[in-house]
């Protein structure tokens, strides 16, 4: 949220004594304990601006324990924090402690994260519960669904970019914590796909969002069913890796799911055409993270000719006729869940964070999804020791069958496009690891010097697997 649109929100809403008497106490220990946030974009750099966009009490105030919801301006950025308020905290919410307020309407209570706490977490669902607004929030659901009382919530540790729960193993709700003006793709995208009948997303069954004076509505949480028993697509590519076991038909069978996923986002939501223009806007858009990319990471200035090349020969393709449409956005095999049935579903619709939520909810071509997905399996790979190309390279070339299977056309029958798509995949991640993960810079390096050497797309297999193929034992252990 830019600092104009908080400040026009604050003077609308009349959040000036707002931002004096709630927000001034708690400045000083947010400041403090927003960097250490898995989800704070803002790490690395000193907090300047901090200003309150808007506050509203979940609970009736004196009401212990209290339940403050506030959103944040933090430099341009604006941040969801559910905070719990009291005068004595239990040992068990000891980690979830901010600080203590020594001014203001909490003084000499202790604030700490909300979703820490049981009893908070669960007024949370309640809210979602029953439709209807409370300050600038507003709760909505889906009428049809009948979502149970008193679930058990527990919190998922080791997410980074949001917060999530879950309840009593029939629900997750993810919490956005860095939002925007617009509806959520996360939101928005699995809506249309349960309304057209697609069954590879779990629908969402209750959200709610934040209306704020001269602002489009912004999306701050989802509740949808948890799909009790599935595997995460990594770590279940990980276990069949590190046993020397096949992963082609789950690779296939995941091309397929993602196929069917993309036609029916196809049919719900506009497509456009990638026509001379956008393609050329495409191009400029890799061409330039290329260059920011290279400044700070020294590391590739010997490849970024070659993979410029990738980008230029895009822009000479003019556009290749091919159509761009809402797509998943960040797709890899983290974004994906094997069933207790055996069958895929896509999860996590939100789009790259770093992205403005403008640039996620644009249509693009369906291959940066197939190109997320690729550099994942080489990613599963390397991850390996000792390196399993092999492995990779067949799980690469499954996918592109499963897909074409269903909707009729093989990714690899446009080369440039993928590329293009794969190269800045590979320069987006060389940034990542540099900056989070340096041991893991290798993996995307690996990948940049292919990609610059002007290597062909993965090859074609043949003949194609049957639609439901039977495991195969692996052409040589990966061991």
């Amino acid at each position: 949220m830019s600092e104009a649109a908080s400040a026009r929100s604050r003077r609308q809403s009349g959040h000036g004594r707002l931002a004096a008497d709630r927000l001034g106490p708690l400045e000083p220990m947010l400041r403090a304990w927003l960097p250490r946030q898995r989800w704070f974009a803002g790490k690395g750099r000193e907090i300047g601006r901090v200003q309150l966009v808007s506050a509203a009490d979940l609970l009736p105030p004196r009401v212990v324990p209290g339940l403050l919801h506030l959103l944040v301006d933090v430099d341009g950025d604006c941040y969801q924090l559910l905070l719990g308020v009291r005068p004595a905290l239990p040992p068990a919410l000891g980690p979830a402690l901010i600080g203590r307020a020594e001014e203001g309407p909490y003084a000499g209570q202790f604030v700490y994260e909300g979703l820490g706490d049981p009893r908070l977490a669960s007024l949370l669902l309640e809210r979602l519960r029953s439709p209807g607004t409370l300050g600038p929030l507003r709760f909505d659901r889906d009428r049809t669904a009948l979502i149970p009382a008193a679930l058990a919530p527990r919190p998922i540790s080791g997410e980074q970019t949001n917060s999530s729960l879950i309840y009593g193993d029939a629900y997750i709700l993810k919490v956005f914590r860095r939002v925007g003006p617009g509806v959520n793709p996360d939101l928005e995208l699995p809506r249309a796909l349960a309304a057209a009948g697609c069954t590879r997303v779990p629908a969402p069954v209750a959200w709610y969002e934040a209306e704020l004076p001269g602002a489009e509505p912004l999306t701050l949480g989802v509740l949808q069913p948890y799909l009790r028993g599935s595997d995460d697509g990594w770590q279940l590519a990980l276990r069949r890796l590190g046993s020397g076991a096949d992963f082609t038909p789950e690779a296939h069978a995941l091309g397929r799911a993602t196929a069917e996923v993309h036609s029916a986002l196809a049919n719900a939501l506009p497509t456009v055409a990638l026509d001379p223009e956008r393609t050329a806007r495409l191009a400029a858009g890799m061409t330039a993270r290329l260059a920011a990319t290279v400044r700070e990471v020294p590391a590739l200035m010997p490849y970024e000719p070659g993979l410029r090349a990738a980008f230029d020969a895009l822009a000479a393709s003019r556009g290749l006729a091919v159509p761009a449409q809402r797509i998943h956005g960040d797709l890899h095999l983290g974004q994906t869940l094997r069933t207790a049935d055996g069958s895929w579903s896509l999860i996590d619709f939100e789009g790259e964070p770093a992205r403005p939520l403008a640039e996620r909810r644009r249509p693009e071509p369906a291959v940066r999804d197939i190109a997320g997905m690729l550099r994942s399996f080489d990613y599963a790979a390397r991850s390996h020791q000792p390196f399993a190309p092999d492995w990779s390279d067949g799980c690469r070339a499954a996918f592109c069958e499963g897909y074409a299977r269903t909707t009729g056309r093989d990714p690899r029958e446009d080369p440039v496009l993928l590329r293009a798509y794969e190269t800045d995949k590979a320069v987006y991640e060389a940034r990542y690891e540099s900056r989070h993960r340096p041991d893991w810079l290798h993996v995307p390096m690996a990948a940049i010097r292919r990609l610059s050497a002007r290597e062909r797309p993965p090859a074609k297999r043949a003949p194609a697997p049957p639609p439901h193929p039977r495991p195969q034992p692996p052409r040589r252990p990966h061991t």
